[in-house]
């Protein structure tokens, strides 16, 4: 048995093509060692390309690199080959088979990637989030402790997991469910610091107490398109002997709206030409393309024909580094518009909270975006864009109510060329005790926003290469300086001349290809038609009828592996799943063999079988009938792992317990109560029932009809003065706008809290502002006035405006000032206690009393 076992543990990358690919963050010895490890257990290994060599895709299988920053890195995965980090070889090792591709890639957008999860003491169904969440983003989950996790996500540290962790002393981080929440929110893998256990951060300090500032290095030759000084090497007499392998046999072109001289350019060339390339000025001849707009036509004609196109700070990090990093990787790498963005003309931002090239970065971004950008703040601005939200800017922004984001929103709507809607919550949302500016510049350019904005299919540079190839070889040498690299004859086609996106091997013809019969056996076609620089089935322009036909052949053969897959989405239950799966994906499969395998790499830890075999329950789950609202109830309190069983049962029959007051069918309650719940949900006028509803059902184990559990509260009723039906039915009318078009401001002290209010209000179709007695407050006032809509529902007093405070002696002292801004725009203030919201909300009616006002002489007579 042991000879046995040997043998397959040495057939173990028996199917493995690999080519390992260095980098700053692999050194030599570290490629040698894993490269000896591959070929031990039966792996092939290809020699490393080199510099500006090119990765053998149809051969090789794997490739192994700590970064994506490589060149056919697209090509790659286009061509499903697996790109995986080194630690995909010791993991499969340590496992006995090949562990999942995914969980141990380079893309950044799988920001859990080689980070393996656990549990501790949470409830079910967070553990259920979890694993979904951390297999959805490149990380593996595991139900027991091993030396092969690196996270557990407990709430204390009196689980047996986390003493495990603590006794046999495993490298091994114990952090809040915080942390993966906010990471999921943001999208980003944020610092686990202000997370771990058994001190962290978050509960140790308070909100407001100074945040730790992220000093950002690898932003530096990143923050601006154009670079304000040579890298400090090019401004020597050193620049003349470096070696820069990385244009090595590339032709590079520098673009005339560079608007560099005539000695830096002689410098650059220089450069170039020691290094091994060369600088042309014909677009058709260049690999390379350095320029400063998109709106060239040298720019468009690159980019159709899938060059390498930068600016030029992306030039000076390659020649700085050595190293190829692709210009799309940080979005000042990549060409500016001339005419920014559009309707960010509009924007005037500032920003807080970010400091040294991150802070550069945004100032620059902001104002390539097309978008004026401000060093203070004033009440004209329309955005803040925020590492966290404590700052003297901040209570500003709130208070003028200016349009308060973090840099997330900027990046994407760069990146995605389109503004994007501020009521994404991953845009407004700023995790507590982190700094956001350490995961500034990890959004890269879209490419294909790009294409459809910049250079869309069936533009008329298509087919200047045409035009470019009937030149004389002889007078393109005459704009070249091309000594010493081989002629364009000896060059791949995409390297030397403009040539049609789609090329086949030697000796097959169209037809050849299409119809030729053989009498041999069917095989797998072989995938001789990876190409690297351009794309596959994709015809030059041409007005002949054969060319059309080509062209749509070509368009529905690419298309054929996406029909087959939704033919195959519609046979599965629940339907099709729109914009969800790759064919690339490892959930993706043909036979049930290869489901079988996937299933065990994904999981690759104890206990999971049993897991896969719940998970398809839950999946055939139908739409709940009812989205219930609790507040109040007294049968979960302090009773995690029993709220989580009782939810999911109800959820088998029906019923989602949620905690969102603007999507909730249902609200139960014991009775009429001034919770944020009850008041915020009575605005979407719900069926308000009681939760012995929820005991029935649970003690039945079957669904009740709500209709009979109607809430009847009548001493609550006596209490505030209305019936609860009544004020149901008032809501149905006013469909969440009573307070449309009304301005309540609120102290930033008031009992209960900010929040709250705002919350109320805006759940009413009111706007909240923060009121601190800034001059600039009158600015906003006069805004929200503007944005009232005419076909608004009226409302009784359309000229008041509201402060909703408490009496104590900071917010006493603000109401003076208040009266004077707004007397100042010709409304009249009204200065109130907390109970007047709170019952026009339930009432769900604008009923006033004179009991509701403050004033400085009622306040001096009750102290």
């Amino acid at each position: 048995m042991d000879g046995e076992a040997a043998a397959a543990q040495s057939l173990l990358f028996s199917q493995v093509h690999f080519v390992i690919l260095q980098s700053q963050t692999m050194k030599s010895s570290d490629a040698e060692a894993l490269s000896k490890l591959l070929i031990d257990n039966g792996a092939e290994q290809y020699p490393s390309p080199g510099p500006n060599g090119k990765i053998p895709l149809n051969d090789v299988t794997h490739i192994i690199s700590a970064t994506p920053d490589f060149r056919e890195y697209e090509a790659a995965i286009d061509a499903l080959k697996s790109v995986v980090k080194p630690e995909w070889v010791t993991a499969s090792v340590a496992k006995g088979r090949l562990a999942n591709p995914r969980s141990y890639s380079p893309d950044p957008r799988l920001f859990f990637s080689g980070l393996v999860l656990c549990c501790a003491d949470i409830p079910e169904g967070d553990k259920d989030a979890v694993m979904g969440g951390v297999l959805a983003t490149g990380g593996l989950y595991s139900s027991s402790v091993t030396k092969m996790v690196t996270h557990i996500v407990a709430l204390t540290m009196e689980h047996e997991k986390c003493q495990t962790v603590l006794k046999k002393d495993l490298k091994c981080k114990i952090v809040l469910p915080h942390w993966f929440d906010d990471c999921l929110r943001i999208g980003k893998r944020l610092d686990e610091d202000p997370y771990i256990l058994p001190d962290p951060e978050i509960i140790r300090l308070k909100p407001g107490d100074p945040i730790v500032e992220t000093k950002r290095i690898d932003m530096q030759g990143a923050s601006s398109t154009q670079p304000s000084e040579l890298p400090r090497f090019l401004d020597s007499h050193k620049s003349r002997t470096r070696r820069l392998d990385v244009v090595k046999g590339k032709k590079v072109m520098l673009c005339d709206d560079l608007n560099i001289g005539s000695h830096l350019r002689a410098t650059i060339e220089d450069l170039i030409d020691s290094g091994g390339g060369a600088v042309t000025n014909s677009i058709h001849r260049a690999d390379v393309l350095i320029c400063q707009y998109r709106e060239s036509t040298e720019y468009r004609v690159a980019s159709r024909a899938k060059k390498e196109v930068g600016n030029l700070a992306w030039f000076y990090y390659l020649v700085t580094h050595n190293s190829w990093v692709s210009p799309t990787k940080r979005l000042l790498y990549y060409p500016v518009s001339k005419h920014g963005l559009p309707g960010f003309d509009k924007f005037r931002i500032s920003l807080s909270n970010y400091n040294g090239e991150a802070r550069v970065y945004l100032e620059n971004l902001a104002i390539a975006a097309g978008g004026a950008f401000t060093k203070t703040m004033k009440e004209d601005n329309t955005h803040l864009i925020t590492a966290h939200q404590y700052s003297e800017k901040c209570d500003a922004a709130r208070e003028w109510n200016i349009n308060m984001v973090n840099h997330l929103w900027l990046e994407e709507s760069y990146a995605k060329w389109q503004i994007q809607t501020l009521s994404n919550p991953r845009y407004t949302y700023f995790p507590p005790r982190t700094n956001l500016s350490e995961v500034v510049g990890q959004t890269p350019i879209d490419k294909q926003a790009a294409e459809k904005h910049f250079y869309p299919p069936g533009t008329i540079e298509e087919s200047e290469g045409s035009e470019a190839q009937r030149l004389n070889a002889r007078t393109l040498q005459q704009h070249d300086r091309d000594s010493g690299l081989p002629g364009s004859s000896q060059l791949p086609p995409s390297s030397s001349e403009f040539v049609p996106y789609r090329t086949r091997p030697a000796g097959v013809t169209p037809k050849a290809s299409r119809s030729s019969k053989s009498n041999g056996p069917i095989r797998t076609p072989a995938d001789t038609r990876i190409l690297i620089d351009g794309k596959e089935n994709e015809t030059p322009s041409t007005t002949s009828s054969r060319g059309a036909k080509d062209r749509a052949a070509a368009k529905l053969h690419d298309q054929a592996a996406d029909i087959a897959l939704y033919e195959k989405e519609k046979k599965r239950v629940g339907g099709v799943i729109f914009g969800g799966r790759r064919q690339s994906s490892e959930d993706v499969v043909s036979n049930g063999s290869r489901k079988r395998s996937n299933s065990k790499d994904e999981r690759t830890v104890p206990d999971q079988d049993t897991r896969d075999k719940k998970r398809p329950k839950t999946a055939k789950l139908p739409p709940p009938a009812m989205r219930l609202l609790l507040t109040g109830y007294k049968g979960w309190a302090n009773t995690g792992k029993k709220e989580a069983e009782d939810k999911s049962r109800l959820r088998d029959l029906g019923i989602l317990v949620t905690q969102d007051p603007m999507h909730c069918t249902h609200l139960a309650s014991p009775g009429i109560v001034r919770t944020k719940k009850f008041v915020c949900a009575l605005a979407r006028a719900p069926m308000v029932i009681s939760t012995d509803f929820i005991d029935d059902c649970l003690a039945k184990n079957e669904w009740r009809e709500p209709e009979d559990y109607i809430l009847d509260d009548r001493a609550g009723e006596e209490r505030v003065g209305f019936k609860l039906s009544e004020a149901v039915g008032r809501a149905k009318r006013h469909r969440g706008q009573l307070l449309r078009g009304m301005p309540i401001y609120c102290t930033e002290t008031v009992k209960g809290g900010f929040d709250v209010y705002k919350a109320i209000i805006e759940a009413n179709g009111g706007r909240c502002l923060l009121y601190k007695g800034r001059s600039g407050s009158i600015a906003a006032l006069k805004v929200v006035g503007h944005e009232e809509d005419p076909d608004a529902m009226e409302v009784d007093e359309p000229d008041f405006v509201y402060l909703v405070t408490g009496k104590t002696a900071a917010e006493v002292a603000l109401w003076h000032k208040f009266r004077q801004m707004v007397q100042g725009s010709e409304k009249l203030p009204r200065i109130v206690q907390t109970d007047w919201l709170l019952n026009t909300a339930l009432r769900q009616e604008l009923h006033w009393d004179d009991i509701y006002e403050f004033t400085e002489d009622g306040v001096s007579n009750d102290d």
